[in-house]
């Protein structure tokens, strides 16, 4: 399924990564199984899309650690999935990313984020913003961790789905 199939008046599960740094655990196939499709929030690595590629469509932001001159990586992403608005972006570019800075600077419904490695969804006034964690190589003492979101009937809600060490 493309992105443009992915239309109003259905349900739709999305899923969301970030920060692997060049490594896609075994565990992301299962966690991430069934999506429709992938946003990477960025910090990707060598390889990567083409692993994400076996499970589902994938696009992709650069993170700090990427090459923005690389073709298959944008500065952000925004896409309507049914009545839902989606902003994705590494973070970075506001410097120190907070949940409310996020949601100031974006005027989507559902904002997606990485660079911090630290999970967090976060309803801020109407706004989703979701922070999937780094799925890449454990850092920070943080557990590594995937997110799922869910889009049905104009509603968005999120999962982080914790991946083993």
């Amino acid at each position: 399924m493309n992105i443009e199939e992915l239309s109003i008046g259905q349900s739709h599960t999305i899923g969301l990564i970030s920060d692997t740094h060049g490594l896609v655990r075994a565990e992301v196939h299962s966690a991430l199984n069934g999506v429709e499709l992938i946003l990477h929030a960025g910090d990707v690595g060598e390889g990567v899309l083409a692993e994400l590629q076996m499970i589902a469509p994938v696009r992709a932001v650069f993170g700090n650690t990427d090459d923005p001159g690389d073709p298959s990586l944008s500065a952000s992403i925004e896409l309507n999935i049914g009545e839902i608005s989606i902003h994705v972006s590494h973070g970075h570019e506001l410097g120190s990313p907070k949940a409310d800075k996020l949601a100031a600077a974006y005027g989507a419904d559902v904002i997606v984020y990485g660079h911090t490695h630290r999970q967090q969804i976060i309803q801020v006034g109407p706004k989703l913003v979701i922070n999937p964690g780094a799925a890449g190589a454990r850092r920070f003492n943080l557990r590594p961790s995937v997110a799922v979101l869910r889009i049905s009937n104009g509603t968005a809600y999120a999962q982080i789905i914790e991946l083993n060490d």
